[in-house]
C-alpha cells in the first residue's frame, strides 16, 4: 500500500494531535477540509489536478485518519474549527484559502468567525451549516446509520469491493475510492483484518455535534469571499446550500447537478477546475 505524503503532526486543543499532509502542488497555499467519517487523502485527486496552481495541504480532523481521538465530548465542532486553526498555524501564512467539504466547510467557517481575516478565499461543497434547533432534538438517521456500519474487513480489497458495490460510497471516483480504502483502514488490533480509522461511534458522535454549532448565526461576520458549491439533491445540505450564500457577505452559489453530497469525491477534475476558479488560482 502506498503510504502517501509526508505527514506533520500538530498539537490541537482537548490534548489531541491532528495530522497535517502535504499533498504537494507548485503556488500558493490551499487547505483541504474533509466530510464526517472520511480524511484527508481523500482529497488526493483533486490535489494532483490543482498541482500546477497551488500547493495542497490537507488535514485529517481529531477523531479520523491519523489524528488522534478525544473523549466524546470534545468531539464538537467547535474542537473541529480548533484543528483548523492548528493547521492554519502550521503553514506559517496568514490569510490563506480553503476547500472544504460538509463538515469541513463548516469547520473552516466557525474558524473564520472565530478568527476573522484567517481565510483570504472559501470554496465549500455543501457545508452542515444549520440553524439552531428548536426545542427537543429527535433521532438523527446519519449518526444511526453510522452506528450500524461495518467496521471490519478482511483485508482492503475487500473493502474496496463492498464500497464500490452500493450506496454511498459507489458513486466515488475510483482513486477517491481507493484513497478512502487505503488510508482509511488500519490495521485491527488483533490482527485479524483491517478496520475503519473513524470508528463508527466516532463518527455518529460526530454527526449528532453537526446539529447544534452556532455558525449559522454568525455568518454575517464572514467577510472573506465564499463560494457555497451543492449538487443536485432535492433536499439535506444541497437544498440548504442557497441560504447559506445568501447569509454570507460575500457569499455566492454554484450548482452542480450531476453530483451528490460526495461531489468532491465523485468528481474530482471539475471540482477542481471550481475551486480554481473561485479562488483565482493562476
Amino acid at each position: 500500500m502506498d503510504r502517501g505524503p509526508l505527514v506533520r503532526t500538530l498539537p490541537s486543543t482537548d490534548g489531541v494531535t491532528v495530522a497535517l499532509h502535504d499533498l504537494g502542488g507548485e503556488g500558493p497555499p490551499l487547505l483541504l477540509c474533509h466530510p464526517t467519517g472520511f480524511l484527508a487523502m481523500t482529497w488526493a485527486p483533486m490535489a494532483a489536478a490543482l498541482a500546477g496552481v497551488a500547493h495542497c495541504w490537507a488535514l485529517d480532523f481529531r477523531g479520523h485518519g491519523e489524528s488522534t481521538t478525544p473523549a466524546p465530548s470534545r468531539l464538537c465542532w467547535s474542537g473541529m474549527a480548533d484543528d483548523v486553526l492548528a493547521a492554519v498555524g502550521a503553514l506559517g501564512t496568514i490569510p490563506v484559502r480553503a476547500a472544504g467539504h460538509s463538515m469541513g466547510g463548516a469547520a473552516v467557517l466557525l474558524a473564520e468567525e472565530r478568527q476573522p481575516g484567517t481565510f483570504s478565499g472559501l470554496w465549500l461543497f455543501e457545508p452542515i451549516v444549520l440553524p439552531p434547533p428548536e426545542g427537543a432534538r429527535g433521532p438523527n438517521p446519519l449518526s444511526e446509520g453510522a452506528r450500524r456500519r461495518r467496521r471490519r474487513f478482511p483485508d482492503r480489497e475487500a473493502a474496496y469491493a463492498n464500497f464500490a458495490s452500493k450506496p454511498p460510497l459507489q458513486v466515488l471516483a475510483p482513486a477517491a475510492l481507493r484513497a478512502y480504502v487505503d488510508h482509511g483502514l488500519r490495521e485491527a488490533p488483533d490482527g485479524d483484518g483491517v478496520v475503519l480509522a473513524c470508528a463508527p461511534e466516532t463518527e455518529a458522535v460526530v454527526f449528532e455535534n453537526g446539529m447544534v454549532h452556532p455558525t449559522f448565526t454568525r455568518l454575517g461576520e464572514v467577510r472573506c469571499p465564499v463560494v457555497v458549491a451543492a449538487g443536485g439533491d432535492l433536499a439535506g445540505p444541497a437544498a440548504f446550500a442557497p441560504v447559506i450564500a445568501d447569509r454570507l457577505p460575500h457569499g455566492r452559489l454554484e450548482r452542480y447537478p450531476h453530483l451528490t453530497h460526495f461531489g468532491p469525491m465523485e468528481d474530482p477534475p471539475a471540482m477542481a477546475a471550481a475551486v480554481r476558479a473561485a479562488l483565482d488560482l493562476a
